[in-house]
């Protein structure tokens, strides 16, 4: 699974993490040590690559440091995924006196920390060019402007904003939400798709993991909450609890329902591109 299409699952999370954070049940263990589990093997194997790059052991041939740069690009945006994630299950517990969010919230460190280990390479890493550099810090930008906004959809109900790259930013985002309401939120996932599309320009190193990683987020929602996508939820979660290789389909089939209302005209969208030009910078 490409790092792309975590961010996708990033706004998925976001739109149905009240569905989350309401259920009173307790959240699946399985499906948080999936998260946990493919997310620290994830934190491990970027730790080697950034060590590689820093010391120079990386060699910048075609195929070995494009497989670096596309480890640059697993970080710079994994943070929107942890953040959604880290918030949606922290407001579950608010609600429910569990303490699952501690797993979600450690990961959310170690993500943190990844990220500045390879931000720091690309100030200072003598191996990496001046253009990729711009390339990936733009990268970074841009998930951090996503990830503030996608918190700030989650916050309108219950401050979650400190789970942002930006809680002021956040907390402007969630109270457009309240004034405008969720109108504008198929336009959002069309333009989150497109602003992303041309952003990676290397595969995913990690992919398998991105898969497992996906798999224990998606496996801790309701079936309910994939009645609206007209999907047969209870084969696939079924599946889902065997394999990852579903996991990209139903991402993928999730969205097209989006982007197809997007892409036909509906009332309010010259509202709704206006509220995104004013509140989302462009880039």
């Amino acid at each position: 699974m490409h790092a792309r299409e975590l961010v996708e699952l990033a706004a998925l999370a976001s739109m149905h993490g009240t569905a989350v954070m309401d259920h009173q049940a307790p959240l699946p263990k399985l499906s948080l040590e999936r998260y946990w589990t493919g997310s620290k093997c994830r934190l491990d194997r970027w730790g080697r690559s950034l060590k590689q790059l820093s010391e120079g052991t990386a060699a910048k041939s075609d195929g070995d440091f494009s497989e670096q740069l596309g480890v640059l690009e697993e970080i710079v945006t994994g943070d929107v995924l942890a953040r959604v994630w880290a918030a949606v299950v922290t407001g579950h517990d608010r609600r429910t006196d569990e303490d699952a969010g501690a797993v979600a919230r450690t990961i959310l460190v170690g993500q943190q920390e990844a990220r500045n280990r390879a931000l720091s390479l690309l100030v200072n890493g003598p191996f990496i060019e001046e253009e990729e550099a711009v390339r990936l810090n733009r990268l970074r930008r841009k998930a951090e402007c996503w990830s503030d906004l996608l918190v700030g959809f989650l916050s309108t109900a219950t401050d979650l904003t400190e789970f942002a790259a930006d809680p002021i930013r956040a907390g402007d985002f969630a109270e457009d939400f309240r004034e405008e309401g969720a109108r504008a939120w198929t336009l959002l996932f069309a333009s989150m798709r497109t602003s992303f599309v041309a952003a990676f320009e290397f595969p995913s190193p990690n992919a398998d993991l991105n898969g497992e990683i996906a798999a224990g987020v998606i496996s801790c929602f309701q079936p309910e909450v994939f009645d609206s996508t007209g999907l047969l939820r209870s084969l696939w979660l079924s599946r889902l609890q065997h394999t990852t290789n579903e996991t990209q389909c139903m991402i993928e089939a999730l969205f097209v329902d989006g982007a197809d209302r997007a892409a036909a005209p509906h009332t309010g969208e010259a509202r709704d591109r206006e509220f995104l030009a004013r509140r989302f910078p462009s880039g």
